[in-house]
């Protein structure tokens, strides 16, 4: 017990509360491993005994390669006891604070040849194999190797290499499956978002029609940045993954020139009356109809945001090359994107889809109490929705509207039990926040943006970053009455001196109250509350 007092009490020395936060979110990481057993071939054709008929025509069909017999971390050991590609990437986070080496395999497991479909698309979860989950593993795999070369001065190059080969496939299937247009933006879906927009996203619309969606591009522009960045760090001992990052980081060009509205014709999905991203609906004759939705789906491209250290550039003269041949996000005769040529006073690079001008229109939002910014995070759907339910027709939707709802869903949609109309979730608060921490990095104490919580006081990103960071804490920490917002004001958890110790981490969060909603007891990347807490500690370093 002193060896493990002693060890909580290094990676957080000094503040006895927040260090009881950290210990139960890191042990019910430790909690939530399990073993994993399904074969999907023996599943479907039986053994000693034949299967039900149906089996030949469910779930997992296309899937029969697929064969798990291992330690997984699982989104919570009582409720959901199966992996979720998109939860376990952030798993490997907390994971990697516990031990390293686990992280690193968790990371692998998915991209192994008896899961990784031979197409290229990583497995969702168990339930459906093929569903799309939002491409974060490239961002896990980048973050760990950093954590790791943090704890020990040393990254695991190894470990890049690996995971690279292998994340290029599924960088390929992006390519050819999600962007049927072949330009650059991306469908995907419901992309894990569940009933964020004005219909059911998991369902096709109609032939003819398309959505192109801000959130689906703005994963793969991150995506694209995170290989750039995994080619460089390899570069960096072997030249010719230098190639790599230069074809990741055209793609990346691509997408942004999409995005911005260069190619065909069409409108930019960054709406400048508004200052924030949004979906179009492409209709069979190439009407353009924007979807005026302020929710998480507008603040996800600000996540592909990289900065470019001298160091990483000493080995790769075409990619330096290449960076001044775009110089200030040029691409194709138009300015598209934040990549400018002149280094800040560390001779580093910034490589961004959304530039220094978009970050005040969006951040004027997100920090506003009326809208997007809770007591303990960032909702997913701003609060103005709340009145600004019915957004009028839209072609192939109909009436389209779309609810505040802070808490549960009101609809069955998803099963019921998830809900992104409102709700704080952290796995996108801890990426918007380690993206504040990118941009203050490169554009420094000098850009700072009015923050409508303060009274319009300005404030450096770092300080925005540190205001949403310790919001996310206070879901666990005593308030001045000495409730913990998390619980219901009757749980037990809140003055039983049997349970007050005793903490829960919920899936989600009610978007005004804080109070923990969705799987009850420890769903896995909730337990990013421990890296931030951590993060807090170094002074802003994710």
């Amino acid at each position: 017990e002193q060896e493990a007092d002693a060890y909580y009490r290094a990676l957080l020395p000094d503040s006895a509360t927040d260090r009881a936060i950290l210990r139960q979110a890191l042990a019910g990481m430790i909690w939530n491993q399990q073993f994993y057993h399904y074969g999907v071939a023996r599943w479907l054709d039986g053994d000693l005994q034949r299967p039900p008929e149906a089996h030949q025509h469910g779930r997992n069909l296309r899937w029969r390669h697929f064969h798990a017999a291992d330690v997984m971390s699982v989104p919570d050991s009582w409720e959901f006891p199966w992996f979720a590609a998109w939860d376990l990437a952030f798993h490997a986070l907390p994971l990697a604070l516990l031990d390293i080496d686990f992280a690193k395999r968790q990371l692998e497991l998915l991209l192994r040849e008896d899961m990784l479909h031979p197409g290229g698309q990583i497995p969702a979860y168990e339930w459906a194999f093929g569903d799309v989950n939002p491409p974060v593993h490239a961002m896990a795999v980048l973050n760990v190797f950093r954590m790791e070369r943090a704890q020990s001065g040393r990254g695991d190059h190894g470990f890049l290499r690996r995971t690279l080969h292998k994340l290029l496939l599924n960088f390929a299937w992006w390519l050819n499956a999600k962007d049927n247009d072949g330009h650059g933006v991306f469908e995907g879906g419901f992309l894990g978002l569940d009933n964020i927009s004005v219909y059911d996203r998991s369902q096709p619309l109609p032939p003819g029609y398309r959505l192109k969606q801000a959130d689906a591009t703005g994963w793969m522009a991150m995506f694209a940045l995170n290989m750039t960045m995994i080619a460089l760090e390899l570069t960096t001992e072997e030249s010719d993954y230098e190639d790599i990052a230069l074809q990741c980081y055209n793609q990346f060009l691509t997408m942004a020139n999409v995005m911005a509205g260069n190619v065909d014709h069409s409108p930019s999905l960054w709406d400048g009356a508004d200052g924030f991203f949004k979906d179009l609906i492409v209709t069979p004759d190439g009407e353009r109809h924007r979807i005026d939705v302020f929710s998480m789906v507008g603040i996800i491209p600000l996540f592909a945001c990289e900065v470019v250290e001298p160091r990483l550039l000493k080995n790769a003269p075409r990619f330096e090359k290449m960076l001044m041949a775009h110089a200030g996000g040029m691409f194709d005769g138009h300015t598209i994107c934040a990549c400018p040529a002149h280094t800040n006073e560390r001779g580093e690079h910034l490589l961004s889809l959304a530039n220094h001008e978009m970050l005040p229109p969006i951040l004027k939002r997100l920090l506003n109490e009326a809208e997007f910014l809770s007591p303990n995070g960032i909702r997913s759907v701003s609060r103005v929705h709340a009145a600004q339910r019915d957004l009028g027709w839209l072609p192939a939707v109909g009436k389209a509207l779309i609810d505040y709802l802070p808490g549960e869903s009101n609809t069955g949609l998803f099963g019921g039990n998830s809900n992104w109309r409102g709700p704080v979730w952290m796995p996108v608060n801890y990426l918007l926040i380690e993206t504040l921490c990118k941009f203050q990095r490169y554009l420094g104490d000098n850009f700072k943006v009015a923050v409508p919580c303060k009274e319009n006081c300005e404030m450096t990103l770092q300080q925005v970053a540190d205001l949403l960071a310790d919001r996310l804490a206070n879901l666990y920490r005593r308030d001045a009455s000495g409730r913990i917002p998390a619980f219901a004001p009757d749980s037990p958890h809140q003055h039983d001196p049997h349970w007050r110790e005793l903490l829960l981490f919920n899936e989600y969060y009610h978007g005004d109250s804080g109070q923990g909603l969705g799987a009850a007891h420890q769903t896995g990347w909730t337990g990013l509350i421990a890296n931030l807490l951590v993060r807090q500690r170094q002074g802003g370093q994710t």
